[in-house]
C-alpha cells in the first residue's frame, strides 16, 4: 500500500481552534481507516510547519480525496508527498531506460 507524507500548516481558523487539534487527529485516523488506509504516525512541529502525518492509503486517489475533505473543514493546508520505501524505489529504478 502507497505511503504518503503530508506536511500541514494552521489556518488562521485552526489556531484558533487549536485546542481541538487531537481531535481533529482522531477524525483524520477515522477517515482514513474508513477509506482502506492507515494513518502510522502524526506528529507536531515546530517551524514552517505545524505538523507532518504519515499514512497508508489504497491509492492516490484515495489520498488525494480524504486530505482535501480534511482542507474543507479550513483548519489546516497541506502538501502531500508520496512516499517510496527501500524496495519500491528499487523498482521505480528498474524501469528507468
Amino acid at each position: 500500500m502507497p505511503t504518503f507524507i503530508t506536511l500541514f500548516t494552521w489556518t488562521e481558523q485552526g489556531v484558533h481552534d487549536v485546542i481541538n487539534t487531537g481531535k481533529r487527529a482522531t477524525d483524520f485516523r477515522n477517515r482514513i481507516q474508513a477509506a482502506g488506509g492507515a494513518v502510522k504516525n502524526i506528529y507536531w512541529t515546530m517551524g514552517r510547519y505545524d505538523g507532518v502525518i504519515v499514512f497508508d492509503a489504497p491509492d492516490e486517489a484515495t489520498a488525494a480525496a480524504v486530505m482535501m475533505g480534511g482542507c474543507s473543514k479550513g483548519n489546516v493546508r497541506t502538501e502531500t508527498l508520496r512516499a517510496f520505501t527501500e524496495d519500491e524505489i528499487e523498482g521505480v529504478l528498474d524501469k528507468i531506460t
